[in-house]
């Protein structure tokens, strides 16, 4: 099985610096916002292992960007990414109640 070397773009960063603020600040949950974070880190590191085995998506739009998506482990977030050689760039962060789609730059 192929790994990966994982990096993150600096929008994502932005997005999840974005989530846990919001968790901090607006629902005010501490104990959300670390769970929420090692959720990310677990995500991340599972990407060096699955990222070439995840299917085309079949939203259109990401279709068109390269990109593909997988969900947080345990919460309704996921990445975006695509694959680049031996690494997997992550490029976005959502909420899963999120119009990513009309979202995305």
């Amino acid at each position: 099985m192929k790994m990966y070397r994982t990096v993150v773009t600096k929008q994502a960063q932005s997005d999840l610096r974005e989530k846990l603020s919001y968790i901090r600040d607006h629902l005010r949950n501490p104990q959300a916002v670390q769970n929420v974070y090692t959720d990310y880190k677990q995500t991340r590191k599972a990407l060096e292992d699955v990222a070439g085995t995840i299917r085309e998506t079949e939203s259109e739009k990401l279709w068109e960007r390269n990109l593909k998506r997988i969900n947080f482990r345990a919460h309704n977030y996921f990445m975006l990414f695509r694959i680049r050689d031996d690494r997997v760039e992550i490029t976005n962060i959502f909420h899963g109640s999120e119009d990513f789609e009309n979202k995305l730059r």
